[in-house]
């Protein structure tokens, strides 16, 4: 059985840089992004929910982000009933990939591992972070969001500190190289404890 390691960390912080290193270092990655992004697509697993409840969210046979974000805009309460849809689609996604990966060491890239109480079927917790201020700097330098959107999705968001006390590893991402190292320090531990067992 491979060893499942949930990867996690708010905007900003490096996580999907940090995942790409533990794929360097022979681990498999599910992300959970892209599971929504395939759910989503044409023939997607959520097409057909979804259309049943929101058929004007279904543009040209996939569910289109832009669209739920209005339906949410304007019916706050549609995101419960969203979220009722998809979580279950992107569980049963995650779980598949767990059972047909061939790696020994499984890392799942989860946004809001804690938020949803995922980390409960995780081995162990790595957790990216920086201080708040390079954080805010990394996510205005894309220029994507407004400040304002910014501070919005960093509000439901865990705080930083709490998610490093319950991650069992903490990588600081204030440089590739660094990260890097943490990595690959983090992959030797886990691939030791295996070994042990």
């Amino acid at each position: 059985m491979s060893f499942a390691l949930g990867l996690t960390g708010s905007i900003g912080m490096g996580k999907s840089t940090t995942a790409q290193m533990f794929v360097e270092e022979g681990c498999a990655l599910w992300d959970a992004d892209a599971a929504v992004h395939r759910l989503y697509s044409r023939e997607g697993a959520a097409v057909a929910p979804m259309r049943a409840v929101f058929p004007d969210a279904i543009i040209d046979g996939s569910v289109s982000r832009d669209a739920l974000k209005q339906v949410i805009a304007q019916h706050p309460a549609a995101l419960k009933q969203i979220e009722a849809i998809v979580h279950p689609l992107v569980a049963a996604d995650r779980a598949a990939f767990r059972e047909y990966a061939t790696a020994d060491i499984v890392v799942f890239d989860i946004p809001l591992l804690f938020e949803t109480g995922g980390d409960a079927a995780m081995d162990a917790v790595a957790c990216v972070s920086i201080p708040a201020d390079e954080q805010k700097r990394r996510v205005m330098v894309r220029g994507t969001m407004t400040e304002a959107q910014f501070e919005q999705i960093r509000a439901k968001q865990m705080p930083n500190d709490e998610k490093c006390v319950r991650s069992d590893y903490v990588i600081v991402t204030d440089s590739l190289d660094h990260a890097r190292t943490q990595v690959q320090d983090v992959v030797r531990q886990i691939r030791a404890g295996m070994e042990n067992a």
